[in-house]
């Protein structure tokens, strides 16, 4: 052999040695493996029904054990329905992905099944930036309905209810004992229209209770009748400013109202803008007006009727955070021509999650009362009393409550078994 096909040979050798460091060094360099989807949601929904029907995540029941979280606020819209947003936060390895802010409305029409699927749907459309970036990727398969959007080229927007919502409700009820008999019914109606710039409501209720008690050959009867028709008109004047116009008439024989009407214009402020309303609030509302009082028998105060000029203060803070929720709202009135009438009322709300799987909820109410100008004169009689036929008289109510929640065991078992 020569030495130039020694040196042919030799060289061929030599590529094909160094041949794989070659093309290892010019394949790209393959991505770290990242750790399972694991969601935690929190809303007002069917929890189980979500496990059901996302199965490519991991459903955990403890927020600390989650790379993906996922809060879902929801509040009655103008439908009659409800909307919910769907907020989506990463944290470990998924914390740079930013998820969008998702939105699903609901209408009366649709059934409880309707609503939970479309949810779910939306619930999977958002999980869509964090499958991405999970070892899911590749397994990814999409496709585009065309149907709908040749649908809805078809679809008259024209709405002949102009946004009003229509509702009318009745109950009655009949409870039977030997010696008892009670008999209550309930009739009303609702209308609401909403717009981007208007609110416009108009509601009516009837209601009548009757209850006999049979005691030593002696009846009791206790009868409570009222009913109330109430309107308002609410103009948004910007992201921050809203105004409105209050006004009603009732009837009702537990407060010694015979007949009794009211006007309230009223200008409401939030700090935060309106479309935040979901997950924070702080709001201020003032109201000023003129109520006239007709009433059944003559009150403390020697009356029988009475016009009087009131106004009022209305104070909320409303926050829902992944933390917990808080809400309080703090309410003070009195009558313009004396200041010693006067009402205050403190209601708060507040859930916190301590840490993993323990959370405690507070809520209390402290009210002080001086504006009882109905109460009729006269002491209240025990059947009165007992019965709870009228109002009687009283300086304040005051309550609490306390809950403690504590939830521990496997937090990753997806299993769904709904059987007996």
């Amino acid at each position: 052999m020569t030495t130039s096909t020694f040196s042919k040979w030799g060289s061929v050798l030599l590529y094909l040695i160094f041949l794989p460091f070659v093309l290892f060094a010019q394949r790209p360099p393959v991505p770290e493996n990242k750790e399972a989807l694991k969601l935690f949601v929190d809303c007002n929904c069917e929890r189980t029904y979500i496990q059901q029907e996302i199965k490519f995540v991991g459903h955990v029941r403890d927020q600390a054990l989650a790379n993906v979280q996922l809060f879902i606020y929801d509040v009655a819209n103008g439908s009659g329905g409800r909307t919910y947003v769907l907020d989506f936060k990463g944290t470990r390895d998924y914390e740079a992905v930013t998820g969008e802010d998702l939105s699903y409305a609901t209408n009366p029409n649709m059934t409880s099944d309707e609503v939970r699927k479309g949810l779910v749907k939306q619930i999977k459309i958002g999980l869509l930036p964090y499958v991405i970036e999970s070892d899911l990727a590749d397994k990814i398969n999409y496709t585009i309905d065309k149907e709908g959007s040749e649908e809805l080229q078809d679809i008259d927007f024209d709405d002949p209810w102009n946004n009003w919502i229509f509702e009318i409700y009745g109950e009655a009820q009949l409870d039977k004992e030997t010696s008892r008999n009670e008999f209550e019914y309930e009739f009303g109606f609702e209308s609401d229209r909403v717009t981007e710039k208007w609110r416009i409501r108009a509601d009516g209720e009837l209601n009548e209770s009757r209850a006999e008690f049979e005691r030593s050959d002696e009846t009791f009867v206790s009868e409570r009748i009222r009913y109330s028709l109430e309107g308002s008109v609410v103009r948004s004047l910007s992201d921050h400013w809203s105004a409105g116009f209050f006004s009603g008439a009732r009837h009702n024989t537990f407060t010694n109202i015979d007949f009794s009407t009211y006007v309230n214009p009223a200008i409401e402020y939030n700090i935060f803008p309106y479309k935040e309303v979901l997950r924070r609030e702080i709001v201020f509302a003032y109201r000023i007006g003129y109520f006239y009082n007709n009433y059944i028998d003559t009150t403390i105060f020697e009356k029988n009727s009475e016009g009087i000029f009131n106004h009022s203060l209305d104070i909320q803070l409303n926050y829902r955070q992944p933390w917990g929720n808080i809400y309080t709202r703090l309410r003070g009135s009195t009558f313009l021509e004396d200041f010693q009438k006067n009402r205050i009322e403190l209601f708060g709300r507040l859930a916190i999650r301590i840490f993993k799987g323990l959370a405690v909820s507070f809520s209390g109410n402290f009210d002080v009362i001086r504006d009882l100008i109905n109460l009729p004169a006269g002491d209240a009689s025990l059947e009165d009393v007992l019965l709870q036929q009228k109002q009687i008289a009283t300086d304040f109510e005051v309550g609490f409550r306390i809950g403690l929640r504590y939830t521990f065991g496997s937090a990753y078992n997806n299993i769904i078994n709904l059987r007996l």
